[in-house]
């Protein structure tokens, strides 16, 4: 979703639109490393020397609110931000703490499952899995 989008959302739902929101929105849209708010923060920092960690949350919620952002808790301390809101499952390095997205994954008989086994009328769900990424992996074995 380019700039004009988002803006014309953000008005729409009756939330002001703001450089900051705009830059927020366009760091998360435009990587794949699942940032958390504090790396958003020290991203935008220099640019906008004024804007505080408080804003960032602020505005994380207003895009999760108008179905631009999804949160991810993938077991830190903080959550993690995607802009890609189709659902898939995220997978994260238990080293180096990097998350990747999973596709080509049909989670579809698994979700049936549950859904049958517990009457639950689901409304959505979030996939996590946890390892050791390629790039780590290939530094443990050039320790050994």
């Amino acid at each position: 979703m380019d700039a004009k989008e988002v803006t014309a959302l953000l008005r729409e739902k009756g939330f002001k639109v703001t450089p900051q929101r705009l830059a927020i929105y366009n760091v998360l849209s435009n990587t794949t490393e699942h940032p958390s708010a504090e790396m958003i923060f020290s991203k935008l920092q220099e640019f906008y020397p004024t804007m505080s960690l408080a804003t960032v949350y602020k505005t994380i919620e207003i895009l999760k609110e108008i179905e631009l952002v999804q949160i991810l808790n993938v077991g830190e301390e903080s959550f993690r931000y995607d802009a890609n809101t189709d659902t898939h499952p995220h997978v994260r390095c238990l080293v180096c703490n990097r998350v990747d997205d999973i596709y080509g994954v049909d989670e579809s008989a698994y979700v049936n499952q549950i859904s049958e086994k517990t009457a639950y009328r689901l409304s959505g769900q979030q996939f996590y899995f946890y390892g050791v990424c390629p790039e780590c992996q290939s530094k443990a074995g050039k320790m050994h």
